[in-house]
């Protein structure tokens, strides 16, 4: 159930309006990395989540964004307020001005639709909360350039609130990916095939045509081998077959659904053999509130 109190939830102040500016904040109201984007996705990932603690996770997180679709809204909406009068500013954007009214529209910066195409949404749970962490990241980083791009104090302690509060997502849903106390790359219930998921492939073959000085350098000693990527990390530096490497080991192997570590947590699989081998049973029976 929502309920909207008329109240927001952080009080948005304008000093001078720049409808310019406010085009600019269009992308973080019907944008990819947008309030409503995360707003939309967070929910629709809660109402299929089966764990309950993680499913009021999603709601509530989701629930914030649409306050902070609020938020931006009023910041927007008070920026392109000349819009309505001055046909200076009305000419920065005459489809906001025109076919909007001089006020907030469902489309990003540069007047491209809202779209469910935004939405990552798998209906697996590790999986899902592995997107929202990188959704988050991308929006904090979207508010830090919206604050470079204006002088406006007020119009920066804003963004700042929205900026500081995806990194405290990003938190919460690293606790929630960390509580399923899976390894760090265990993904649904299959896994990989061993040796080939140890193998990094050097797809990179000749020189750099770029260096500090402007000239043709190469780079592959300095790289190879130096990078976390290819030591230190489990991963075993594999040539081209074309450089006189051996190549990817591509040895066919039988996937084996059930071998995957799994949680509690886990959303149920997906798939015909799921019932026949029990990869996973539920320990209830579903009941919607």
């Amino acid at each position: 159930m929502y309920h909207h109190v008329k109240k927001l939830m952080y009080t948005v102040q304008v000093g001078t309006p720049d409808p310019r500016f406010g085009n600019m904040l269009l992308e973080q109201f019907g944008g990819a990395n947008g309030e409503l984007a995360a707003a939309m996705q967070y929910s629709i990932q809660g109402f299929n989540c089966e764990d309950p603690g993680c499913k009021d996770l999603l709601m509530d997180i989701g629930t914030e964004e649409l306050s902070h679709l609020e938020v931006v809204g009023a910041l927007i909406r008070m920026h392109l307020k000349p819009m309505k009068t001055d046909r200076a500013a009305a000419e920065a954007d005459p489809l906001v001005a025109i076919a909007g009214g001089g006020g907030v529209s469902l489309v990003n910066s540069v007047g491209d639709a809202w779209t469910a195409d935004y939405l990552k949404i798998t209906g697996d749970l590790a999986v899902d909360l592995r997107s929202n962490i990188a959704a988050e990241a991308r929006a904090k980083i979207v508010y830090e350039r919206l604050i470079s791009f204006t002088d406006d104090k007020g119009s920066k302690q804003a963004l700042q609130f929205l900026m500081t509060r995806e990194i405290t997502h990003m938190r919460a849903f690293t606790a929630a990916l960390e509580s399923m106390e899976k390894p760090r790359f265990s993904i649904g219930i299959i896994k990989p095939t061993p040796g080939l998921v140890d193998q990094y492939f050097n797809a990179s073959t000749g020189e750099s045509d770029t260096s500090e000085n402007g000239g043709s350098e190469n780079r592959k000693n300095e790289t190879l081998g130096g990078e976390p990527w290819t030591h230190n990390s489990g991963l075993q530096l594999v040539d081209s077959e074309i450089e006189g490497g051996e190549g990817l080991d591509i040895t066919p192997y039988d996937p084996q659904p059930g071998t995957e570590v799994t949680s509690k947590k886990d959303s149920t699989p997906v798939g015909e053999d799921v019932g026949e081998r029990k990869v996973k049973t539920p320990g209830k029976k579903l009941k919607a509130s």
